[in-house]
Parts: C-alpha cells; structure tokens; sequence
C-alpha cells in the first residue's frame, strides 16, 4: 500500500504538478522579458513585498530573525521581511533580465577588489569564490564566468528538471559550468582548482552532514567544502560580497584572499576557516540583514525550541 502510495505522489508530481509549476514560470519569465529591466524589477520587488508577506513562509524569516536579532522590535522585524520578499520578486522578476544586467558594459554591476581576483584571471592560483543569498544571487557565478571562461560554480538545481532547465538557458549567458552540490560537484570542482582554475559557490545555507560553526551566536551545520578546498589546495579563497545599489543594479565587492590557517590537525584548521567565512557573512547580513535570504532553516531544530521561536 505505500508503495502504491509513494508511486501515486511520483507520478503527480513528474505529470501534473511539475509541469504546471513549469508553465508558471515560463509565463512569469516570459511576461518578465517583455518589460523594460527596470520595471520588470520593480514590478517584481512590489509583488514579492505585497503578496510574499502574506504567506506562511515567513514564519520561518521570522523565526530565524528572532534567533539572529533578539535585541529588534516587531517593527523592525516586519520592515526586514518585506525588504526580503521585495529583493526575492525583485531577483525572481531579473531572471528574464540577467543577460542584459551582466553584460560587460552596461554599468549594471560595479565590481570592487578586482585586483584580487588575478590568481583566478591569470590562472596563476586555483581561486575559489564564496559568497550567499544575497540581492540577486544569480549575479556572482556569471560575473566569475566573465573572468574565468571555465568557472565552474556549484549550485543546487531546483526538484523540477523543466524549469532547470529553463533556469540554464538563463544563467548560461557567460559561459562556465554549473553543477548540481554532491558527488558530482566535487568532482567537478577537483578537477578545475587542479588546473589553477576557479569555483564558486554560495556557502550560507543549512547542509545536514556539514561542521557546527558559530553563526549570530550559535552553532550552525555549515558547508565545509570551501575550507576543505582551499587548504587542500592552498587555494586563494575570496569572500564576494552583493549588495542591491537599485532596480537590477548591484555592486559586488571581492575581499582579500583570507589567511588559510596552518596549524592544528585538518579538522581544526576546516572548522576555523569555516568559521571565518560564517563571520564575514554575518557581517555583512548585519548590515543590509533585507538583502539576505531568511527562509531556510539555519539552526538546529532543538535552538528554536530552547529559545521559544
């Protein structure tokens, strides 16, 4: 019986559900192309603000906000909501855009600390980029493909394979590769940092089987295949930072190579790397916390528990 069950919901979800889920988006995206950019954008921040608020997932926003800023009133936690879900239309609106807002040239997206990416450009150095959820997320690989030609970021492909692919048509505007976080990745990526090449991924999401790392305080399974990486390698390891600077505008801010550290066993020099990545993360959603995805599970269950959100 539940196998018969489990068949049903397979055979619901590969027929009916997923490509409804694809229509909507590829009338969303197409609707989306036909707009001006900046309106498309617009157009998205105001309905993600209107109609993103008002349903049930930002429970969990505001729960992981309690967890991060327990010292904020209401008041705050509200506007840091609707700032949230009006960046998540916003970037959801600049899907059909992207090609446009990346292109070199189009004064869309200001790069800063470029003279830190030479070990990546001059493939001098295998080079990896982490960064996170924030602004239009999108933005990051793209600009490392422009670069590095063979970028390979790795990314977490959605359930459904028709609007993966319809998210690849998008994306792939730069050249590189994506592929999808597992086995898979880290192949890929082994691979490009032993050619002096450059990966990039976003770091800032709950990984199950990942390192506990302090995160606003509290420990926070984190992904630790960029620590991993980079100390295998002895990689040049920068912290991409964006930042929304106006509809499909953005700047991306690239750090310093961080200190790999040299002493102590493999598993004390990860988890301080690792570490280290959570804090500049931290300091940056600190600052713009409306420009950073708030809707995954960042701590364990048992913190929300304790803490009484």
């Amino acid at each position: 019986m539940a196998k018969a069950r489990g068949r049903t919901r397979l055979l619901f979800r590969r027929y009916l559900r997923w490509p409804l889920e694809a229509a909507g988006f590829y009338l969303w995206i197409g609707f989306c192309a036909i707009l001006p950019v900046e309106t498309a954008s617009n157009m998205g921040g105001w309905l993600g603000k209107t109609i993103g608020t008002r349903t049930g997932l930002s429970r969990r926003a505001y729960r992981n906000l309690r967890v991060a800023f327990p010292e904020k009133d209401q008041d705050e936690l509200d506007r840091i909501v609707a700032g949230m879900w009006e960046s998540l239309g916003r970037t959801a609106a600049e899907y059909a855009h992207l090609r446009t807002i990346t292109a070199a040239g189009s004064g869309r997206v200001e790069l800063a600390g470029l003279e830190h990416t030479q070990p990546a450009v001059e493939a001098t150095r295998p080079s990896i980029f982490v960064s996170g959820h924030f602004a239009n997320w999108e933005v990051m690989h793209i600009v490392g493909a422009r670069l590095r030609p063979d970028c390979t970021t790795i990314v977490r492909d959605p359930n459904n394979p028709h609007i993966l692919r319809l998210l690849e048509q998008r994306r792939n505007v730069q050249g590189g590769q994506r592929v999808s976080k597992g086995a898979e990745a880290a192949r890929a990526a082994i691979a490009t940092l032993k050619h002096n090449g450059l990966v990039a991924m976003l770091v800032d999401q709950r990984m199950s089987d990942g390192i506990a790392a302090p995160f606003f305080g509290h420990p926070a399974l984190s992904p630790p295949a960029a620590a991993q990486m980079a100390l295998r390698f002895d990689a040049a390891l920068l912290a991409a930072r964006l930042e929304r600077t106006g509809p499909a505008r953005f700047r991306m801010t690239f750090t310093p190579p961080l200190d790999l550290p040299r002493e102590g066993d493999r598993s004390a020099r990860v988890l301080a790397l690792t570490t280290e990545i959570n804090r500049i993360l931290e300091g940056w959603i600190r600052e713009r916390p409306e420009e950073w995805l708030w809707l995954h599970r960042r701590w364990p269950k048992d913190l929300y528990r304790q803490l009484g959100v």
